[in-house]
């Protein structure tokens, strides 16, 4: 209850408003922050734009790492600071003075993107810049809008149409967290999972040249499941289309870690997906025991450390089951589909033991390797990373809540000095076949073309109109 002798509504409001402003400008000052470290990375390295981890991928870990994020928020956030940078100054300078919001900014950004050229970039970013803040208070349909008309009178070819809509579609799924997952309904977590990796072995069942977006393709091969399909139809068109060769995807499976006491029925403790933050009620376990393989997990102990680069079964079984998800900052990337990486490199004479190894998904493993990063993993699988900036990050395995006993220390591995870099390696770095560049000038292309071809069919059908009736097709977006 708020002191009516000291305080009134009136200062209330007025601290709400303050703190609303310095949101806005501690965004816009880490956009900000964010390019700079941009810009020093890429004066260090240039853009690496053929390699699989080129320099935006490298940043954004860094990112990641410090803001204890994912990646993906990392990527976006060093997109919106490139803009804020490179398209969109003005507006970008309304952020960190803390006259816009971030979501605002978020949405001149998506709604500005198909511009081209650098004067009409220029001129919308001034016009934006001089309105924005003076617009009342709306909804971010009405912003869109707003934003639209801006565009359309600069550059109509580059509107954001509905029609996007459609190019949206996906098949989605939510875990809830009590072994249910919503799937447009209510499945069986595990069940759900399953459906889930089908989607994806079915995806990429297609060739490269396939025009539809990974989601599409998990749209539409929900359909290819329902009648049996082993396969996704290729939309390449190609009469030799290379997927017609291809192996059928193989059977789906789903990693679930337990107890042998939940196994058995008599622990009330839940078990765990390997890589999804789903848990398994302990009565699930135990009616899946009854038809699921199960493979026991041993703990390595003081076991010496095996001959040979590839770990045993048992050994990449325990440590991926320790670690549940990839252990680079922020990563969740599931264990499983991840690689095994010797923290002191086998080749600098580290040792394929329980406490050198760890899982690392194939990026961050690249991140490791070529970008400046140093790790020292403890027995007990803890791992301590160094950024290139010298910045220091802890991750611990994914089972040390769960299933603290598969985080008992093992034997330690021989510490070794490791590089800073690995510039030696050079070639050995995977290469792209197409640039980030490419990709997104061949994307803003299509989607260019796309609206002129539908605003010249909207006035093609609005002069075969009698004056008084409306067209049936698109309308105008304000």
């Amino acid at each position: 209850m708020f002191d009516s002798l000291s305080t009134d509504a009136s200062s209330v409001v007025d601290r709400i408003c303050a703190a609303s402003r310095a949101e806005n400008r501690a965004a816009g000052a880490r956009l900000t922050a964010i390019g700079e470290l941009d810009l020093l990375r890429l004066r260090e390295c240039g853009e690496r734009e053929s390699w699989v981890s080129d320099t935006w991928d490298a940043i954004s870990a860094e990112v990641a790492a410090a803001l204890n994020i994912s990646q993906a928020l990392a990527s976006s956030y060093l997109n919106y600071s490139r803009a804020m940078r490179n398209r969109l100054p003005r507006v970008g300078a309304a952020l960190v003075a803390g006259d816009i919001s971030y979501s605002t900014f978020q949405t001149i950004v998506y709604r500005t993107d198909l511009i081209t050229d650098a004067d009409v970039m220029a001129a919308v970013d001034a016009e934006l810049a001089a309105k924005v803040w003076r617009w009342p208070s709306m909804t971010r349909g009405r912003l869109s809008a707003s934003v639209d008309r801006v565009v359309a009178r600069a550059d109509r070819d580059a509107v954001r149409r509905a029609r996007e809509q459609l190019a949206d579609r996906e098949f989605s799924l939510w875990d809830a967290g009590n072994g249910l997952t919503e799937l447009f309904g209510r499945l069986a977590t595990p069940d759900a999972h399953v459906v889930d990796a089908r989607l994806n072995a079915l995806a990429h069942s297609v060739c490269e040249e396939d025009p539809r977006t990974a989601k599409q393709r998990r749209a539409d091969a929900l359909a290819a499941l329902a009648t049996g399909a082993h396969r996704l139809p290729c939309r390449c068109g190609q009469p030799t289309c290379p997927a017609a060769t291809t192996p059928v995807p193989s059977p789906v499976v789903i990693h679930i870690v337990a107890n042998q006491s939940t196994v058995a029925g008599t622990s009330p403790e839940p078990a765990a997906i390997i890589g999804t933050d789903a848990l398994i009620p302990a009565e699930l376990v135990a009616q899946l025991a009854g038809s699921a393989r199960m493979r026991p997990l041993v703990h390595p102990g003081d076991a010496p450390p095996e001959r040979g680069y590839v770990p045993s079964r048992a050994l990449a079984d325990f440590v991926r089951c320790r670690d549940l998800t990839c252990r680079f900052p922020g990563c969740d990337r599931p264990a499983v589909e991840a690689d095994l990486d010797h923290t002191i490199p086998y080749s600098q004479g580290g040792h394929t033991h329980a406490a050198n190894l760890k899982c690392l998904c194939r990026l961050h493993h690249l991140i490791k390797t070529f970008w400046g990063w140093r790790d020292q993993q403890l027995p007990d699988g803890t791992v301590i990373w160094t950024s290139p900036s010298g910045r220091t990050h802890v991750t611990t395995p994914g089972s040390a809540l769960l299933f603290p006993d598969l985080c008992a220390p093992t034997g330690e591995a021989d510490p070794r000095p490791q590089p800073d870099h690995c510039a030696d390696g050079l070639v050995m770095m995977p290469r792209r076949q197409r640039t980030r560049a490419q990709n997104r000038g061949d994307y803003i292309t299509v989607e260019r073309q796309r609206n002129r071809q539908a605003r010249q069919t909207a006035s093609a059908a609005t002069q075969l109109t009698p004056q008084g009736s409306s067209p049936d097709g698109e309308p105008p977006p304000f």
